[in-house]
């Protein structure tokens, strides 16, 4: 789990995974605050379960990439650190990992503390593959056996908030779709859900400030995995209608967060 800026979210974070079935839990925390402030609170933590309290540079991937070297576990997740593991959750992870003997990994959902879904999602469950991976993956409800890992590698740390470049998403879909072309299975599950905040619950406007950085990093997973044409057209297409929808309904930040979007995602596909 990356972490930077924030102590109440990390709290209830390791609250929710003090109050888990399943105990053999090992959390890696990268720390990329400038300050100590998290000491005091891992500290508090660190008789109930494992903690291993790392450093890294700024960026999301960066984190990941930290922490990945230093995991023992069998199964590895990725964690934001502002969700919240409902009671049961872990054991519900381990519980279709015995079922499937056969997969490499789970994927599942985020939902809002309301209970509704923090992004477009796939009801019917299944294998992730290049074209269902956009709704069937996000990065805090993605489990990966450890062998996984060893094969696919490290985050790409262009990708990602606080990458240092245009791309400040995409990281989340470009895993699963290295996993799935280097030949292994990952089950998704909509009955498997991460409690996260929905940043739209709120309006549109913090997320029309970072609608550009999100869209390129999806435009250059586009153009990472060489997706069609007729794919990338099709999410072009949705944020201008968007877009043009929030102009006749007098929805002007709206508007700009679908503009942002199409801008983001054109400029990230046109990348080399």
């Amino acid at each position: 789990m990356g972490t930077v800026g924030r102590v109440r979210e990390v709290e209830g974070f390791l609250a929710s995974l003090e109050a888990q079935s399943y105990r053999n839990i090992e959390l890696i925390v990268v720390d990329q605050n400038v300050d100590a402030r998290l000491v005091p609170l891992l500290d508090s933590f660190r008789s109930r379960f494992t903690i291993i309290h790392l450093r890294s540079q700024r960026g999301l991937s960066r984190a990941r990439n930290t922490g990945l070297e230093h995991i023992t576990g069998d199964v590895v997740g990725f964690p934001d650190d502002d969700c919240i593991y409902p009671p049961g959750f872990l054991e519900q992870v381990v519980q279709l990992l015995q079922e499937h003997a056969d997969i490499d990994g789970v994927t599942g959902r985020g939902v809002d503390e309301l209970g509704a879904s923090s992004a477009r999602f796939d009801a019917s469950s299944g294998l992730l593959n290049y074209s269902n991976v956009w709704v069937r993956a996000i990065s805090y409800c993605i489990f990966l056996r450890s062998y996984v890992i060893e094969k696919v590698g490290r985050f790409d740390e262009t990708l990602g908030v606080g990458a240092g470049t245009i791309w400040g998403g995409g990281e989340d879909i470009d895993y699963p779709l290295r996993t799935t072309k280097a030949g292994f299975k990952v089950y998704y599950d909509p009955n498997l859900v991460v409690i996260h905040p929905n940043p739209f619950r709120h309006g549109y406007q913090i997320m029309a400030e970072r609608a550009f950085s999100y869209g390129a990093g999806i435009g250059r997973v586009w153009r990472k995995h060489n997706y069609p044409i007729w794919l990338v057209a099709y999410y072009l297409i949705r944020p201008i209608g968007g877009a043009i929808v929030s102009v006749f309904t007098g929805d002007s930040v709206k508007a700009f967060y679908h503009w942002s979007a199409f801008s983001g995602r054109l400029r990230g596909w046109l990348s080399k």
